[in-house]
């Protein structure tokens, strides 16, 4: 049985005492003191150390961003062995915003994965297809696409730690989530390409929802069959919203809290 996962994608939000004092209320709550969940933040890259330092057992910090070179003249950016020497282990890749407003490439996405299986980080790898795709119904297409062009050359071996994150772009920000008839056939296909593409361990990696999932429609999406928890936007910055989410993932989970 695959574990449930409720990530956070803090983006370009909170202050440093904002985001300590999250940690703070984090630690002080009994939902923490679990198996069979795993929990993530992803903070502004600055807060990345003092909240490795101070994350309470059972919630792991990830890093919103990284260059996949290990070194040399990129202004701005950070790569894998500088997240190594703070201690930070898991990695989000391919989020829309970085597609569309950052300009980054399938290739420049490939080039991330590749880095950061091969030096073994944890990765949540998120696709997902805009409105006008939706609307044309070449849905599914898009997204073999996006699966193809960033997993499908790599080995099983070294995606063991990895899960992928469906966020339909149409649905982050705007308040609108897809059904839960969009969300269990693109669930569905998403599992089927994993099942014949990796035999092995193809049932085993999770697929997490990522479109305005929040403590109101967690539960709902959450028990479907091939979601494995979610990538929360907006109501990850809320503490008490956050706790509410990892509340119906335990639900769900069928864990005593």
């Amino acid at each position: 049985m695959r574990k449930k996962m409720v990530a956070a994608n803090w983006k370009m939000n909170l202050l440093q005492a904002d985001a300590l004092h999250f940690l703070e209320a984090i630690s002080k709550s009994h939902l923490i003191d679990f198996s069979a969940l795993d929990a993530v933040i992803f903070p502004p890259s600055i807060y990345l150390e003092k909240m490795i330092s101070r994350s309470p057992q059972g919630v792991q910090i990830g890093a919103q961003n990284f260059y996949f070179e290990n070194n040399g003249p990129f202004t701005g950016e950070i790569c894998l062995e500088q997240l190594k020497s703070i201690n930070c282990s898991c990695v989000l890749i391919g989020h829309s915003e970085r597609r569309i407003v950052f300009s980054e490439t399938p290739q420049m996405i490939s080039e991330k994965l590749n880095a950061a299986v091969k030096n073994g980080f944890n990765c949540i790898l998120c696709i997902g297809e805009s409105q006008s795709v939706r609307e044309s119904g070449d849905h599914l297409l898009f997204l073999h696409a996006q699966l193809e062009e960033s997993i499908g050359q790599l080995d099983e071996n070294v995606i063991r730690n990895l899960s992928l994150a469906y966020e339909p772009v149409w649905a982050i920000g705007t308040g609108l989530t897809a059904n839960l008839e969009q969300i269990n056939e693109v669930h569905n296909f998403i599992r089927s390409y994993l099942l014949k593409h990796f035999p092995t361990i193809g049932s085993s990696l999770r697929i997490l929802y990522g479109g305005s999932c929040n403590e109101q429609n967690a539960k709902e999406i959450f028990s479907c069959p091939n979601v494995d928890g979610g990538l929360i936007g907006g109501a990850s910055l809320d503490c008490s919203k956050f706790l509410e989410i990892i509340r119906a993932a335990h639900e769900v989970s069928g864990i005593e809290h």
